[in-house]
């Protein structure tokens, strides 16, 4: 996807050496705290961050945190209802709507993340390629036998658009290749539904779809759904912190480019980019950047 020049996408293998050493020196209460929003996916992270730096017991933290999914995470951004948000990459439509706001946006990684394919543990296809996932989804491959599966047809499972792994999956997966339509019933709204009807019986042998790592593996895992190797490398997070898996992505916080130097905001960001906020980072789950 080509980048507008009102965005500003800092993707730095080693984020701000200014940064990385010991705690940043912030303090913060519920009434400076900068207004966050962000994908369900970093859910967690937000309410960890709340709990740490407010001193809150996590049923607190819960309460305090509002995320309200990827695409009304930057409206509210745009719009002014939000300072900082923790999301997956900006979509064309969401750049466009940034432009004719006139807002430049800072999009800075702060946790690494993957894009993994599931199928149901049934389905005895253990790995794909990039060439047949977009096969798949341009409907030229319609069959499992194809790809040495059962004889069985099959459902290619997508997100609605502007949703964060809907983003990903056009930017980085199909990479200016069409993505076919698809019929409402293959178009779960909640990542939650998209892998209920894969880990469900009816669709064993024959549904695959696409979520972010971190929630299949730690927010809504299914005993019955499996990751699916992509190019013979399995999502996991030694592979996705090396950069070894080829659908290795990030959590970005997002912010408008104006946005004061000394705000709360910056603060926040700061903080977990700092090795304190990397390692709270991880032990909430997720994969740090270093």
């Amino acid at each position: 996807m080509k980048r507008s020049l009102l965005v500003l996408l800092i993707i730095i293998s080693i984020m701000l050496t200014s940064c990385t050493s010991g705690s940043a020196n912030v303090r913060f209460t519920k009434e400076n705290y900068p207004k966050i929003d962000g994908s369900t996916a970093t859910i967690p992270l937000s309410e960890n961050m709340a709990s740490k730096l407010l001193t809150l017991a996590p049923e607190e933290a819960k309460a305090f945190i509002k995320h309200n999914t990827t695409h009304y995470a930057y409206l509210n951004l745009l719009e002014g209802k939000a300072d900082i948000i923790f999301v997956t990459e900006p979509s064309s439509e969401e750049l466009e709507l940034a432009k004719k706001a006139g807002i430049e946006l800072e999009v800075v990684p702060v946790v690494k993340e993957a894009f993994v394919f599931l199928v149901n543990k049934e389905n005895p296809v253990d790995t794909i390629s990039t060439k047949q996932l977009q096969d798949i989804y341009q409907g030229k491959i319609k069959n499992w036998k194809e790809l040495e599966g059962p004889d069985k047809a099959i459902l290619p499972y997508q997100r609605p658009e502007n949703s964060g792994s809907q983003t990903i999956m056009v930017n980085m997966v199909m990479k200016g290749i069409n993505i076919m339509d698809a019929p409402k019933d293959l178009i779960p709204s909640a990542m939650e539904g998209l892998i209920e009807v894969i880990a469900s019986y009816n669709n064993s042998d024959r549904a695959i779809g696409y979520s972010v790592y971190y929630f299949a593996n730690s927010m809504y895992n299914k005993e019955t759904i499996k990751f699916v190797k992509i190019d013979g490398v399995e999502p996991n997070n030694e592979t996705i912190k090396t950069g070894q898996y080829p659908y290795t992505s990030a959590y970005y916080a997002v912010l408008k480019k104006t946005e004061s130097k000394d705000s709360n905001a910056r603060k926040l960001l700061a903080w977990i980019l700092s090795d304190e906020g990397q390692k709270l980072a991880e032990q909430s789950g997720y994969v740090p950047l270093r």
